[in-house]
């Protein structure tokens, strides 16, 4: 079996000749390039099954690069890795199309656990702009319209972050914590009564049995079989 071909986008050389050594001894093919333009162009000139993005780089930095590549229609799954801290950063990266997103300084191996993990989820980017979430259920994330036989309805800003969480996350356990982190600003006081509201506005739009409340736990989004 060929191994599964990674692209780094790293302008730290000394950081990207690190991964590249890790991840290649663990059996991945990695292709390092060190800016936005060079990314672009290897991403439209050759496949990969990864894209490793710094956010910091010279020429279009990784954000700009990923929210092109989705709108261009590439599938390829995609983990941020980056010094940028605060929940607006994580919130941008997700939102320019990200699967993961892990923040300098970080262990070699649970990066390497990460892109493990999206490689045997088998993580799929819609071309077009909205996902099917079965049971004749439809939701465009650029209108945050869902509509279904019922009819259609805009989702608030913050169900609608919600609802693309459990979405890019489906069958693993989201802590209130990690929910707070998403749905609420760092001016903004997270609220547990808020966040009910929501599971119950979501659970009616999209079926009770889709968000499953895990006790001292979280929620775990079952996606459609």
């Amino acid at each position: 079996m060929a191994a599964k071909r990674l692209l780094l986008l790293e302008d730290d050389s000394n950081l990207s000749e690190t991964l590249c050594d890790y991840l290649e001894s663990a059996g991945y093919e990695v292709v390092p390039v060190y800016d936005g333009e060079a990314a672009q162009d290897r991403l439209y000139e050759e496949r990969f099954d990864l894209l490793l993005l710094d956010v910091n780089t010279p020429g279009i930095n990784g954000f700009e690069f990923l929210r092109d590549a989705r709108e261009r229609g590439v599938e390829t799954p995609a983990i941020f890795i980056t010094a940028r801290r605060s929940v607006e950063d994580l919130e941008e990266g997700f939102r320019s199309g990200a699967d993961d997103y892990i923040r300098k300084p970080f262990e070699l191996r649970e990066l390497k656990v990460r892109v493990e993990t999206l490689l045997g989820r088998g993580v799929i980017h819609p071309k077009d702009p909205g996902i099917d979430l079965g049971e004749g259920l439809h939701y465009d994330p650029a209108s945050q319209r869902l509509s279904g036989p019922e009819g259609e309805e805009i989702l608030g800003r913050k169900e609608a972050r919600l609802l693309e969480l459990f979405l890019r996350h489906p069958g693993e356990v989201l802590s209130h914590e990690r929910i707070y982190e998403t749905l609420w600003g760092y001016d903004e006081e997270p609220s547990d009564s808020a966040l009910r509201t929501y599971i119950k506005n979501l659970r009616r739009r999209i079926g009770k049995e889709r968000i499953v409340s895990l006790k001292k736990q979280g929620y775990l989004y079952r996606a459609p079989e």
